[in-house]
Protein backbone atom coordinates (compact mmCIF):
# COMPACT_ATOMS: atom_id res chain seq x y z
CA UNK A 1 0.00 0.00 0.00
CA UNK A 2 3.05 2.22 0.46
CA UNK A 3 4.42 1.90 -2.71
CA UNK A 4 1.07 3.17 -4.09
CA UNK A 5 1.09 5.44 -2.42
CA UNK A 6 4.21 6.63 -2.92
CA UNK A 7 4.25 6.03 -6.70
CA UNK A 8 0.94 8.16 -6.90
CA UNK A 9 2.33 11.20 -5.27
CA UNK A 10 5.37 11.17 -7.59
CA UNK A 11 2.58 11.44 -10.62
CA UNK A 12 0.95 14.25 -9.13
CA UNK A 13 4.42 16.11 -8.57
CA UNK A 14 5.78 15.28 -11.87
CA UNK A 15 2.50 15.94 -13.23
CA UNK A 16 2.26 19.59 -11.00
CA UNK A 17 5.53 20.27 -12.20
CA UNK A 18 5.27 19.75 -16.13
CA UNK A 19 2.03 22.50 -15.72
CA UNK A 20 3.66 24.75 -13.63
CA UNK A 21 6.70 25.03 -15.58
CA UNK A 22 5.77 25.18 -19.78
CA UNK A 23 8.60 24.85 -21.62
CA UNK A 24 7.76 25.97 -25.42
CA UNK A 25 10.80 23.89 -26.92
CA UNK A 26 10.34 20.55 -25.61
CA UNK A 27 7.91 18.92 -27.81
CA UNK A 28 9.60 15.69 -27.22
CA UNK A 29 10.52 15.46 -23.79
CA UNK A 30 7.47 16.52 -22.15
CA UNK A 31 4.80 15.52 -20.07
CA UNK A 32 3.49 12.96 -22.55
CA UNK A 33 6.46 11.14 -22.99
CA UNK A 34 7.28 10.67 -19.29
CA UNK A 35 3.27 9.47 -19.72
CA UNK A 36 4.56 6.82 -22.13
CA UNK A 37 7.84 5.72 -20.70
CA UNK A 38 5.86 5.00 -16.73
CA UNK A 39 3.60 2.82 -19.22
CA UNK A 40 5.83 0.96 -20.57
CA UNK A 41 7.81 0.59 -17.38
CA UNK A 42 4.73 -0.52 -15.73
CA UNK A 43 4.66 -3.65 -18.42
CA UNK A 44 8.26 -4.32 -18.13
CA UNK A 45 7.60 -5.00 -14.34
CA UNK A 46 5.05 -6.57 -14.50
CA UNK A 47 6.70 -9.09 -16.50
CA UNK A 48 9.21 -9.90 -13.99
CA UNK A 49 7.27 -9.86 -11.34
CA UNK A 50 8.69 -7.22 -9.22
CA UNK A 51 8.08 -7.21 -5.55
CA UNK A 52 6.39 -3.83 -4.29
CA UNK A 53 9.35 -1.95 -3.10
CA UNK A 54 11.54 -2.57 -6.62
CA UNK A 55 8.02 -1.83 -8.42
CA UNK A 56 7.90 1.66 -6.78
CA UNK A 57 11.70 1.82 -7.25
CA UNK A 58 10.96 1.71 -11.46
CA UNK A 59 7.97 3.54 -11.02
CA UNK A 60 9.39 6.51 -9.53
CA UNK A 61 12.35 6.99 -11.46
CA UNK A 62 9.91 6.11 -14.78
CA UNK A 63 8.18 9.72 -13.47
CA UNK A 64 11.44 11.57 -12.64
CA UNK A 65 13.66 10.25 -15.40
CA UNK A 66 13.32 14.40 -17.22
CA UNK A 67 12.10 16.61 -15.31
CA UNK A 68 15.45 17.74 -15.29
CA UNK A 69 14.77 19.20 -18.46
CA UNK A 70 12.48 21.65 -16.83
CA UNK A 71 15.37 23.50 -15.26
CA UNK A 72 18.58 23.52 -17.23
CA UNK A 73 20.13 22.26 -20.52
CA UNK A 74 19.65 18.90 -21.87
CA UNK A 75 23.04 18.09 -21.04
CA UNK A 76 23.30 16.81 -17.31
CA UNK A 77 19.75 16.27 -17.00
CA UNK A 78 19.48 12.84 -15.71
CA UNK A 79 21.69 14.22 -12.63
CA UNK A 80 19.07 17.15 -12.13
CA UNK A 81 16.31 14.61 -11.97
CA UNK A 82 17.61 12.10 -9.56
CA UNK A 83 18.85 14.60 -7.43
CA UNK A 84 15.09 16.22 -7.76
CA UNK A 85 13.69 12.45 -7.04
CA UNK A 86 16.03 12.01 -4.41
CA UNK A 87 14.67 15.31 -2.57
CA UNK A 88 11.04 13.98 -2.97
CA UNK A 89 11.82 10.94 -1.47
CA UNK A 90 13.56 12.25 1.24
CA UNK A 91 10.69 14.41 2.11
CA UNK A 92 8.50 11.45 2.12
CA UNK A 93 10.82 9.29 4.43
CA UNK A 94 11.96 6.91 2.20
CA UNK A 95 15.45 5.25 3.31
CA UNK A 96 18.44 5.59 1.67
CA UNK A 97 18.69 2.67 -0.67
CA UNK A 98 15.88 3.24 -1.95
CA UNK A 99 16.80 6.82 -2.58
CA UNK A 100 20.22 5.45 -4.68
CA UNK A 101 18.54 3.06 -6.09
CA UNK A 102 15.81 5.61 -8.03
CA UNK A 103 18.92 7.94 -8.61
CA UNK A 104 20.71 4.75 -10.25
CA UNK A 105 17.76 4.11 -12.68
CA UNK A 106 17.40 7.64 -13.59
CA UNK A 107 20.92 8.23 -14.38
CA UNK A 108 21.44 4.93 -16.16
CA UNK A 109 19.08 6.44 -18.82
CA UNK A 110 22.47 8.98 -19.94
CA UNK A 111 23.42 7.91 -23.36
CA UNK A 112 25.10 5.62 -24.07
CA UNK A 113 23.19 3.57 -21.37
CA UNK A 114 24.81 1.21 -19.29
CA UNK A 115 22.16 -0.23 -16.56
CA UNK A 116 23.75 -2.72 -14.39
CA UNK A 117 20.79 -3.53 -12.43
CA UNK A 118 17.44 -5.47 -13.95
CA UNK A 119 15.65 -2.00 -12.25
CA UNK A 120 17.98 -0.06 -14.46
CA UNK A 121 17.52 -2.07 -17.16
CA UNK A 122 13.90 -1.60 -16.88
CA UNK A 123 14.06 1.72 -16.66
CA UNK A 124 16.45 2.53 -19.51
CA UNK A 125 14.67 -0.02 -22.13
CA UNK A 126 11.11 1.87 -21.30
CA UNK A 127 12.63 5.09 -22.02
CA UNK A 128 13.50 4.35 -25.32
CA UNK A 129 10.53 2.14 -26.16
CA UNK A 130 9.68 4.13 -29.23
CA UNK A 131 12.48 3.27 -30.87
CA UNK A 132 10.36 -0.28 -31.18
CA UNK A 133 6.80 1.31 -31.54
CA UNK A 134 4.43 1.70 -34.38
CA UNK A 135 4.65 6.14 -33.24
CA UNK A 136 8.93 6.30 -34.06
CA UNK A 137 8.30 8.50 -37.18
CA UNK A 138 6.15 10.85 -35.46
CA UNK A 139 8.32 10.80 -32.22
CA UNK A 140 11.38 10.78 -34.20
CA UNK A 141 10.09 14.29 -36.03
CA UNK A 142 9.18 15.75 -32.36
CA UNK A 143 12.75 14.99 -31.31
CA UNK A 144 14.18 16.68 -34.59
CA UNK A 145 11.56 19.79 -34.00
CA UNK A 146 13.40 19.66 -29.85
CA UNK A 147 16.76 19.96 -31.30
CA UNK A 148 16.25 22.49 -33.55
CA UNK A 149 14.24 24.35 -31.27
CA UNK A 150 16.59 24.38 -28.45
CA UNK A 151 19.60 24.70 -30.41
CA UNK A 152 18.05 27.34 -33.04
CA UNK A 153 19.71 24.82 -36.01
CA UNK A 154 17.85 23.83 -39.09
CA UNK A 155 18.74 20.31 -39.68
CA UNK A 156 18.82 19.00 -42.86
CA UNK A 157 16.22 15.60 -43.73
CA UNK A 158 19.75 13.92 -44.76
CA UNK A 159 21.15 14.55 -41.56
CA UNK A 160 18.76 13.65 -39.50
CA UNK A 161 17.54 10.55 -40.98
CA UNK A 162 21.93 9.24 -41.41
CA UNK A 163 22.02 10.47 -37.35
CA UNK A 164 18.70 8.14 -36.58
CA UNK A 165 19.78 5.64 -38.23
CA UNK A 166 23.22 5.33 -36.41
CA UNK A 167 21.32 5.72 -33.77
CA UNK A 168 19.64 2.73 -33.58
CA UNK A 169 22.36 0.51 -35.29
CA UNK A 170 24.37 1.27 -31.75
CA UNK A 171 21.15 0.62 -29.67
CA UNK A 172 20.40 -2.43 -27.83
CA UNK A 173 17.48 -3.16 -25.48
CA UNK A 174 18.28 -4.76 -21.99
CA UNK A 175 15.79 -6.73 -20.77
CA UNK A 176 14.74 -10.07 -22.83
CA UNK A 177 10.96 -9.39 -22.49
CA UNK A 178 11.92 -5.85 -24.70
CA UNK A 179 13.95 -7.67 -26.71
CA UNK A 180 10.98 -9.88 -27.70
CA UNK A 181 8.81 -6.99 -27.76
CA UNK A 182 9.72 -4.13 -29.42
CA UNK A 183 13.09 -5.27 -31.04
CA UNK A 184 11.29 -6.02 -34.55
CA UNK A 185 9.09 -3.43 -34.74
CA UNK A 186 12.53 -1.51 -34.17
CA UNK A 187 14.30 -3.27 -37.01
CA UNK A 188 11.58 -2.67 -39.28
CA UNK A 189 11.56 1.42 -38.35
CA UNK A 190 15.70 1.54 -38.98
CA UNK A 191 14.97 -0.62 -42.58
CA UNK A 192 12.37 1.90 -43.34
CA UNK A 193 15.20 4.84 -42.57
CA UNK A 194 17.37 3.09 -44.67
CA UNK A 195 14.92 3.25 -47.20
CA UNK A 196 14.47 6.61 -46.91
CA UNK A 197 17.66 7.64 -46.78
CA UNK A 198 18.89 5.58 -50.04
CA UNK A 199 15.89 7.10 -52.04
CA UNK A 200 16.88 10.48 -50.77
CA UNK A 201 21.05 10.11 -51.66
CA UNK A 202 19.49 8.30 -55.32
CA UNK A 203 17.26 11.68 -56.43
CA UNK A 204 19.90 14.40 -54.76
CA UNK A 205 22.20 12.09 -56.86
CA UNK A 206 20.61 12.63 -60.05
CA UNK A 207 20.87 16.63 -59.62
CA UNK A 208 24.29 16.81 -57.82
CA UNK A 209 26.09 13.89 -56.57
CA UNK A 210 27.11 13.55 -53.52
CA UNK A 211 27.93 10.20 -50.95
CA UNK A 212 26.45 8.90 -47.11
CA UNK A 213 29.30 11.01 -45.42
CA UNK A 214 29.13 14.14 -47.16
CA UNK A 215 25.89 14.29 -46.18
CA UNK A 216 26.41 13.52 -43.06
CA UNK A 217 29.03 15.85 -42.56
CA UNK A 218 27.33 18.95 -44.80
CA UNK A 219 29.57 18.77 -47.29
CA UNK A 220 29.69 18.11 -51.31
CA UNK A 221 32.53 15.89 -53.19
CA UNK A 222 33.65 15.50 -56.50
CA UNK A 223 31.05 13.26 -58.68
CA UNK A 224 33.30 10.74 -59.06
CA UNK A 225 33.80 9.84 -55.83
CA UNK A 226 29.71 10.25 -55.00
CA UNK A 227 29.21 7.60 -58.12
CA UNK A 228 31.72 5.19 -56.37
CA UNK A 229 30.95 5.53 -52.86
CA UNK A 230 27.04 5.49 -54.21
CA UNK A 231 27.89 1.95 -55.49
CA UNK A 232 29.86 0.55 -52.42
CA UNK A 233 27.06 1.51 -50.34
CA UNK A 234 24.28 -0.27 -52.92
CA UNK A 235 26.43 -2.97 -52.56
CA UNK A 236 26.77 -2.99 -48.87
CA UNK A 237 23.30 -2.82 -48.70
CA UNK A 238 22.40 -5.65 -51.25
CA UNK A 239 25.21 -7.75 -49.00
CA UNK A 240 23.14 -6.50 -45.94
CA UNK A 241 20.17 -7.51 -47.02
CA UNK A 242 21.11 -10.69 -48.67
CA UNK A 243 22.40 -11.92 -45.47
CA UNK A 244 19.45 -10.96 -43.29
CA UNK A 245 16.69 -13.26 -43.45
CA UNK A 246 13.44 -11.62 -44.54
CA UNK A 247 9.80 -12.25 -43.19
CA UNK A 248 9.49 -15.23 -45.21
CA UNK A 249 11.87 -16.87 -43.63
CA UNK A 250 10.62 -15.81 -40.56
CA UNK A 251 7.45 -17.39 -41.58
CA UNK A 252 8.44 -20.52 -42.19
CA UNK A 253 10.43 -20.49 -39.03
CA UNK A 254 7.18 -20.15 -37.17
CA UNK A 255 4.59 -22.50 -39.18
CA UNK A 256 7.58 -24.96 -39.40
CA UNK A 257 7.77 -24.66 -35.64
CA UNK A 258 4.07 -24.74 -34.76
CA UNK A 259 3.60 -27.64 -37.04
CA UNK A 260 6.13 -29.64 -35.16
CA UNK A 261 4.23 -29.03 -32.14
CA UNK A 262 0.98 -29.90 -33.04
CA UNK A 263 2.17 -32.97 -34.51
CA UNK A 264 3.74 -34.10 -30.59
CA UNK A 265 0.40 -33.20 -29.25
CA UNK A 266 -1.35 -35.39 -31.79
CA UNK A 267 1.45 -37.90 -30.91
CA UNK A 268 0.74 -37.65 -27.25
CA UNK A 269 -3.18 -37.86 -27.44
CA UNK A 270 -3.15 -40.73 -29.40
CA UNK A 271 -0.55 -42.36 -26.62
CA UNK A 272 -2.93 -41.80 -24.41
CA UNK A 273 -6.02 -43.28 -25.48
CA UNK A 274 -3.84 -46.65 -26.21
CA UNK A 275 -2.83 -46.27 -22.74
CA UNK A 276 -6.71 -45.53 -21.50
CA UNK A 277 -7.76 -48.47 -23.14
CA UNK A 278 -5.53 -51.16 -22.52
CA UNK A 279 -5.38 -50.25 -18.87
CA UNK A 280 -9.33 -50.77 -19.42
CA UNK A 281 -8.80 -53.93 -20.82
CA UNK A 282 -6.06 -55.06 -18.55
CA UNK A 283 -8.77 -54.21 -15.56
CA UNK A 284 -10.96 -56.29 -16.71
CA UNK A 285 -9.16 -59.18 -17.49
CA UNK A 286 -7.61 -59.24 -14.01
CA UNK A 287 -10.83 -58.35 -12.69
CA UNK A 288 -13.49 -60.60 -14.53
CA UNK A 289 -11.41 -63.18 -16.75
CA UNK A 290 -8.92 -64.21 -14.51
CA UNK A 291 -10.91 -65.14 -11.43
CA UNK A 292 -12.87 -67.62 -14.07
CA UNK A 293 -9.74 -69.69 -15.07
CA UNK A 294 -10.83 -72.51 -13.41
CA UNK A 295 -13.70 -73.41 -14.27
CA UNK A 296 -12.98 -72.29 -18.01
CA UNK A 297 -9.25 -73.56 -18.42
CA UNK A 298 -9.33 -73.12 -22.14
CA UNK A 299 -8.75 -69.21 -21.82
CA UNK A 300 -5.99 -69.24 -20.08
CA UNK A 301 -3.72 -68.50 -23.34
CA UNK A 302 -5.89 -66.70 -24.96
CA UNK A 303 -6.02 -64.21 -21.83
CA UNK A 304 -2.23 -64.50 -21.45
CA UNK A 305 -1.63 -63.50 -25.16
CA UNK A 306 -4.71 -60.18 -24.84
CA UNK A 307 -3.26 -59.07 -21.48
CA UNK A 308 0.65 -59.31 -22.97
CA UNK A 309 -0.88 -56.99 -25.75
CA UNK A 310 -1.78 -54.67 -23.60
CA UNK A 311 1.17 -54.22 -21.50
CA UNK A 312 3.64 -54.22 -24.47
CA UNK A 313 0.95 -51.74 -26.02
CA UNK A 314 1.40 -49.54 -23.03
CA UNK A 315 4.82 -49.90 -22.87
CA UNK A 316 5.58 -48.47 -26.58
CA UNK A 317 2.65 -45.60 -25.81
CA UNK A 318 4.62 -44.56 -22.30
CA UNK A 319 7.89 -44.48 -24.05
CA UNK A 320 6.42 -42.21 -26.70
CA UNK A 321 5.37 -39.82 -23.87
CA UNK A 322 8.48 -40.10 -21.77
CA UNK A 323 9.97 -37.06 -21.94
CA UNK A 324 13.82 -36.24 -21.89
CA UNK A 325 15.30 -33.60 -19.71
CA UNK A 326 19.07 -32.46 -20.00
CA UNK A 327 21.27 -30.94 -17.75
CA UNK A 328 19.38 -27.45 -17.39
CA UNK A 329 23.05 -25.53 -17.39
CA UNK A 330 24.99 -23.73 -19.73
CA UNK A 331 28.50 -21.60 -19.38
CA UNK A 332 29.59 -18.27 -20.63
CA UNK A 333 32.35 -20.61 -22.76
CA UNK A 334 29.18 -22.36 -24.74
CA UNK A 335 27.41 -19.33 -25.28
CA UNK A 336 30.47 -17.40 -26.64
CA UNK A 337 31.07 -20.36 -29.11
CA UNK A 338 27.03 -20.88 -29.64
CA UNK A 339 26.94 -24.56 -28.23
CA UNK A 340 23.86 -23.37 -26.66
CA UNK A 341 20.53 -23.96 -28.01
CA UNK A 342 18.36 -20.95 -25.50
CA UNK A 343 15.02 -22.00 -27.34
CA UNK A 344 14.92 -25.26 -25.29
CA UNK A 345 14.05 -25.08 -21.80
CA UNK A 346 16.11 -28.26 -21.03
CA UNK A 347 19.14 -26.27 -21.88
CA UNK A 348 18.61 -23.58 -18.76
CA UNK A 349 15.73 -24.47 -16.43
CA UNK A 350 18.35 -24.77 -13.66
CA UNK A 351 20.24 -21.50 -14.45
CA UNK A 352 19.54 -18.19 -12.72
CA UNK A 353 17.32 -15.93 -14.30
CA UNK A 354 20.09 -13.24 -14.82
CA UNK A 355 22.55 -15.55 -16.66
CA UNK A 356 19.64 -16.68 -18.95
CA UNK A 357 18.71 -12.99 -19.62
CA UNK A 358 22.21 -12.82 -20.57
CA UNK A 359 22.39 -15.76 -22.52
CA UNK A 360 19.16 -14.78 -24.43
CA UNK A 361 20.17 -11.22 -24.67
CA UNK A 362 23.90 -12.21 -26.71
CA UNK A 363 21.81 -14.73 -28.86
CA UNK A 364 19.33 -11.68 -29.71
CA UNK A 365 22.49 -9.65 -30.57
CA UNK A 366 24.01 -12.40 -32.86
CA UNK A 367 21.50 -13.04 -36.12
CA UNK A 368 23.57 -16.09 -36.76
CA UNK A 369 23.44 -17.57 -33.34
CA UNK A 370 19.71 -16.72 -33.23
CA UNK A 371 18.15 -18.43 -36.60
CA UNK A 372 20.97 -20.91 -36.11
CA UNK A 373 19.35 -21.88 -32.73
CA UNK A 374 15.98 -21.77 -34.40
CA UNK A 375 17.38 -24.16 -37.04
CA UNK A 376 18.50 -26.83 -34.31
CA UNK A 377 15.46 -25.75 -32.43
CA UNK A 378 13.49 -27.45 -34.94
CA UNK A 379 15.43 -30.15 -36.33
CA UNK A 380 15.80 -31.63 -32.71
CA UNK A 381 11.67 -31.26 -32.83
CA UNK A 382 11.72 -33.24 -35.54
CA UNK A 383 14.09 -36.07 -33.79
CA UNK A 384 11.92 -36.26 -31.22
CA UNK A 385 9.10 -36.33 -33.10
CA UNK A 386 10.50 -39.03 -35.48
CA UNK A 387 11.04 -41.69 -32.69
CA UNK A 388 7.69 -40.22 -31.05
CA UNK A 389 5.27 -41.36 -33.98
CA UNK A 390 8.26 -44.64 -34.44
CA UNK A 391 7.37 -45.76 -30.58
CA UNK A 392 3.45 -45.10 -31.38
CA UNK A 393 3.31 -47.06 -34.98
CA UNK A 394 4.97 -50.00 -33.08
CA UNK A 395 2.07 -49.40 -30.42
CA UNK A 396 -0.66 -49.46 -32.85
CA UNK A 397 0.60 -52.02 -34.39
CA UNK A 398 0.91 -54.54 -31.59
CA UNK A 399 -2.69 -53.75 -30.57
CA UNK A 400 -4.09 -54.24 -33.89
CA UNK A 401 -1.74 -57.63 -34.27
CA UNK A 402 -2.37 -58.16 -30.81
CA UNK A 403 -6.14 -58.19 -30.68
CA UNK A 404 -6.98 -60.36 -33.86
CA UNK A 405 -4.38 -62.91 -32.49
CA UNK A 406 -6.28 -62.56 -28.76
CA UNK A 407 -9.63 -62.92 -30.65
CA UNK A 408 -8.68 -65.83 -32.83
CA UNK A 409 -7.05 -67.68 -29.85
CA UNK A 410 -10.50 -66.96 -27.97
CA UNK A 411 -12.09 -68.70 -31.15
CA UNK A 412 -10.12 -71.54 -31.00
CA UNK A 413 -10.40 -72.41 -27.29
CA UNK A 414 -14.09 -71.80 -27.45
CA UNK A 415 -14.57 -74.12 -30.41
CA UNK A 416 -11.81 -76.73 -30.21
CA UNK A 417 -11.27 -76.91 -26.90
CA UNK A 418 -14.67 -76.64 -25.13
CA UNK A 419 -15.38 -76.79 -21.15
CA UNK A 420 -17.16 -80.31 -20.74
CA UNK A 421 -19.34 -79.40 -17.63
Amino acid sequence: MEAEIIISAAKQYVTREYTEHPHPTLVYHNLMHTQQVVKMAAQLAAHYHLSDEEMMIVMVAAWFHDIGYLYGEGKGHENRSADIARTFLAKNELPEHIQQQVAGCIQATQIPQNPTTLLEQIVCDADLAHLGSKDFKDRNKLLRHEIALVFNKDISGEEWTAGSIAFLESHTYHTAYANALLRPAKEENLQKLRDKLANKLAKHEKEQPVTLEEVTAGKAGKAKEGKKDKKEATAGKQKEKAAKPDRGVETMFRTTSTNHIRLSSMADSKAHIMISVNSIIISILLSVLFRKLDDYPNLVIPGLIFLATSVTTIVFSVLATRPNVNSGTFSKDDIENQRTNLLFFGNFHKMPLEDYQWGMTQMMNNSEYLYGSMIKDIYYLGVVLGKKYRLLHNAYNVFMFGLILSVLAFIVAAIFFPVRQ
